[in-house]
């Protein structure tokens, strides 16, 4: 009896094996046949190398085990084929003390800081912070698409459970999804291949080490196989000079400068665009320097708009002033100074005395000026003279205003409530009767006698105009 028990034992489990092994085979035929194919196979590090740091990385269950190690820094376990095109699926499972990133697209030369990694991560952030799925410039330009641009992605990441990561690098449009859901859409043309890698990121001596994340079922489309998703309405940072990508143009944005033309642009208070001062150069908008007056040369836009989103790129040189004006109106008399209207303040906030002035910092950089001072981040996020910076306002159709700076909302206001209208009756728009209420206006770059560039500006009507 006992016998015939072991064989009736041996027989189930080879059964089990059988059907383990032929359902994995199924799975494995239906994904080849939809073009997928594995980077691991999950039992060895075949075609697979660590660099940079000395975190340890490990085979268990067909998973690779990242573990984190003190006193030393990120570590990569990299693959060691290059991408270029590609869309890539994984699962993952990461301790909630840890912060971790998938490479991709990137790159270690003897020549750039003695080998260091660097190149596109999609965020793995478990931490109340949720910025899994965001998109960082390791080892270059830092944060490059912050989860603040996308709330929705924000929830996407679930703590303590596996987590499905996807990522499109097709051209210069880099998008990620996590558990189904649209995280980062980025339209970059820094790098266009590199390898992809697993990062363990360093921990500073007060944390845990052997602190775990895990990945399994690594697999990639390249080529005639890759099949992206559809296009959606997530946020676009786009970071190719004057480019439209397709999904910006499907969301209703149209350029305001192509490079070369000044054709939706004239001269505040004129027909045509001034005859001095403003230019084109290198598909840029540059404005030169002056004796520091302001001479009436600022610039509007030949359309007006109500409920828009407009977004620019601007450049500051040493001490200069600026600012990116909405709701202006050409029958308020500017005593031949610049156009009257709501100002997103540009300005080099540790040079020119401006800053300093006002009340309580509301003249300083993306600051609605003069009246509401901008809650910036930390040195982190911001950008140094002579580097490139991204603003954007939004007016919503129930006039309710952001101002945004480098990916983070710095301000927000209702036009025309009673704190709105608290605040211009103190400050020197209160002799302009109905100053920012106009149902619709221009947009104008300001001459404010100082060297500064734009590029990159868009808007989108989020609203039938008048």
């Amino acid at each position: 009896m006992r016998k015939q028990r072991l064989v009736n034992f041996y027989a189930f489990l080879s059964a089990c094996i059988f059907l383990s092994v032929t359902t994995f085979a199924q799975v494995t035929k239906q994904e080849k046949a939809d073009g997928w194919k594995p980077l691991f196979n999950g039992k060895n590090f075949d075609g697979w190398k660590q660099l940079n740091g000395e975190a340890k990385y490990s085979i268990e269950n067909g998973e690779i085990v990242g573990r984190t190690v003190h006193g030393t820094p990120n570590s990569f376990m990299t693959t060691e084929n290059n991408y270029g095109d590609f869309v890539l699926e994984l699962e993952l499972m990461v301790d909630n003390s840890m912060n971790s990133g998938i490479q991709f697209r990137s790159l270690s030369k003897p020549d750039y800081e003695k080998g260091r990694v660097h190149g596109y991560q999609m965020e793995i952030d478990p931490s109340d912070r949720a910025w899994s799925g965001g998109i960082y410039d390791e080892g270059r330009r830092g944060w490059l698409y912050p989860l603040t641009l996308n709330p929705a992605g924000q929830k996407a990441f679930k703590k303590g459970e596996w987590n499905k990561y996807r990522i499109e690098a097709v051209g210069n449009t880099i998008r990620t999804f996590i558990n189904g859901i649209p995280c980062a859409h980025l339209i970059d043309n820094m790098t266009a291949e590199g390898f992809i890698c697993l990062q363990v990121h360093a921990i500073p001596e007060e944390a845990k080490a052997g602190t775990e994340v895990k990945w399994k079922n690594i697999k990639i489309q390249t080529g005639s196989d890759i099949k992206t998703e559809p296009l959606d309405d997530t946020y676009v940072v786009n970071l190719v000079k004057n480019d439209l990508s397709a999904q910006e143009k499907e969301q209703g944005f149209e350029l305001l400068f192509d490079g070369n033309s000044f054709e939706k642009w004239r001269g505040y208070g004129q027909l045509t665009m001034p005859s001095k001062r403003w230019n084109a150069v290198d598909g840029e908008i540059h404005i030169g320097k002056s004796d520091g007056s302001e001479t009436g040369n600022d610039i509007v836009t030949k359309e007006k708009y109500g409920a828009f989103e407009f977004k620019f790129d601007f450049k500051l040189t040493e001490g200069a002033n600026s600012g990116v004006k909405y709701f202006v109106d050409e029958k308020f008399n500017s005593g031949g100074k610049s156009g009257i209207g709501l100002e997103f303040q540009i300005l080099d906030d540790e040079k020119h005395p401006d800053a300093k002035m006002g009340v309580v910092g509301n003249r300083t950089l993306a600051s609605l000026y003069d009246l509401i001072p901008s809650i910036k981040q930390g040195e982190r996020f911001q950008k140094k003279i002579g580097e490139w910076n991204q603003g954007r306002v939004v007016v919503m159709p129930d006039n309710t205003v952001q101002h945004w700076l480098n990916g983070f909302k710095v301000i927000e206001y209702n036009r025309g409530d009673n704190i709105y209208q608290a605040l211009v009756a103190r400050s020197k728009y209160a002799d302009f009767d109905g100053f920012g209420l106009s149902e619709t206006g221009h947009l104008l770059l300001q001459d404010h006698g100082d060297e500064v560039h734009f590029k990159s500006l868009k808007v989108r009507k989020l609203s039938p105009n008048p």
